[in-house]
């Protein structure tokens, strides 16, 4: 292993392979802190052409790879085993703007860009790149694409494979891939780029992306209204898609256990509690007044609990904060058995319901801290108090994802709507996931990386 250290160090340059445990240890860890491994090194590429160098020396060596991004994985889709002989390519030093093209609407960017960044670069020029994220501070592009992420706007602009044009990826035997064009309509074969958003590394190496861009909007109207069920929000929905059509940019559904947490950690900030409270967000061109009047006439219309309009960007923000403050806070609150689920919109009444009460028959006293992009489908559907004792709650895991898992399949929903599979769901996977579309997947893998060397140990090993 020293020598290939050597070959590495030649590559990419002595002080970009870390090997001091102390450097290493905030890589070999995963975000909530569930898996924990041992690198051979940390790798820190500065161009593709290292990244590819290193690929092929990895091959030739038989060395597994582990790409990695921000590390802001939730799953431990990004963590090595504990063997030491795993190597962790960070992507961090990847950081070029390729290409602005403001008339083409698109961007083009090396991974290792954060995706704030990259929002920041879309509103220097006038324009949006609309996915938002609570880790975008930390999360890199490499990963959001990695993972297919969704986030806060996608009942409007889509999924990180709906905003993406081009691919720049690295394969499995060093060989770089170049399909960064930025067209929006191809039909010259095969869409390749699509086999490496959402494959969580296991296929290549994604090193830069040509991104959708779209114009900045020039208003928006932001509501937290709070209603009496699941359904009058899911109902509430509908109406507003019918209002306001794709003006409609976020619909978050937010518990009663959710907001009862943001009040006691966030004392004096939440506008008040109801049984459920939706943040609603309608963008436009034009003017915020207008915008907002439309809103406050249909909301005027409405049964509700409650309701506060934002009248002004400060007070716009700091409903977002709410919102984005919600998986911190229940963090600091204790562990949880977190779930990233999507089941159809109009069945999430019927999942918070059933699910909720066979969670409830089968673990007197759990609570359920549920919350979500309903516009989508996707909930954030996590569990605690099983037991008294909170130490003991992981004992609980494999009957509480049983439970879950099985009413989100009868409601034809996923397992996996937003953080990716990684290692924590791959058992899972194999249960629920279509036995046709699973091999069609492992064949594409055995094609590509016919040795397992890329990420190996997540779900698309054999």
């Amino acid at each position: 292993m020293e020598q290939l250290l050597h070959e590495l160090a030649a590559l990419i340059g002595p002080t970009h392979v870390l090997t001091d445990p102390a450097d290493t240890e905030p890589h070999a860890v995963d975000w909530r802190g569930r898996y924990h491994g041992r690198p051979l090194a940390v790798a820190l590429p500065g161009s593709t052409a290292e990244v590819a160098a290193l690929v092929a020396l990895c091959r030739d060596r038989g060395i597994a790879i582990v790409p990695q991004g921000g590390n802001t994985s939730t799953c431990g889709g990004a963590t090595p085993d504990g063997s030491g002989r795993q190597l962790v390519v960070n992507l961090r030093r990847l950081r070029a703007v390729r290409r602005l093209d403001p008339d083409n609407n698109s961007l083009t960017v090396e991974a290792g860009l954060t995706l704030a960044e990259v929002q920041a670069l879309a509103e220097g020029a006038g324009r949006l790149f609309p996915l938002s994220l609570a880790s975008e501070g930390s999360c890199q592009i490499g990963g959001n694409l990695s993972t297919n992420a969704g986030g806060l706007a996608v009942l409007r602009y889509g999924t990180m494979r709906e905003l993406t044009l081009g691919l720049e990826v690295v394969l499995p035997d060093g060989q770089v891939l170049d399909a960064l064009r930025g067209l929006r309509k191809d039909t010259s074969g095969l869409d390749v780029k699509q086999l490496f958003i959402g494959a969580e590394g296991q296929l290549g190496l994604i090193t830069a992306a040509t991104l959708k861009l779209f114009p900045l909007p020039t208003a928006r109207a932001t509501a937290w209204v709070g209603v009496d069920s699941a359904r009058t929000a899911i109902a509430w929905l509908a109406a507003l898609q019918a209002a306001f059509g794709d003006r409609l940019t976020t619909f978050e559904l937010i518990s009663e256990v959710c907001q009862k947490l943001l009040d006691h950690h966030h004392p004096g900030q939440l506008p008040f509690v109801a049984p459920w409270a939706l943040l609603i967000e309608l963008s436009d061109s034009g003017e915020t007044a207008a915008l907002e009047e439309r809103l406050v006439n249909w909301l005027s219309e409405q049964a509700m609990v409650d309701g506060v309009m934002a009248q002004s960007e400060s007070e716009r923000q700091r409903l977002w904060q709410l919102r984005e403050a919600l998986s911190e806070t229940q963090k600091r609150d204790g562990p949880s058995i977190k779930h990233d689920i999507g089941v159809p919109t109009s069945m999430i009444p019927a999942f918070l319901e059933q699910c909720g009460q066979a969670l409830k028959t089968a673990f007197p006293g759990v609570r359920i801290v549920a919350f979500g992009h309903a516009g989508d489908g996707n909930l954030h559907y996590n569990v605690s108090r099983t037991r008294p004792d909170p130490a003991a709650l992981f004992d609980d895991e494999p009957a509480v994802n049983a439970i879950v898992y099985e009413w989100v399949d009868r409601f034809g929903g996923t397992l996996a709507a937003e953080h990716g599979v990684g290692q924590l769901k791959t058992p899972w996977l194999e249960r629920y996931k279509d036995p046709a579309a699973l091999a069609l997947m492992r064949g594409i893998k055995q094609l590509l990386d016919p040795r397992g060397l890329m990420n190996p140990g997540k779900w698309l090993a054999p």
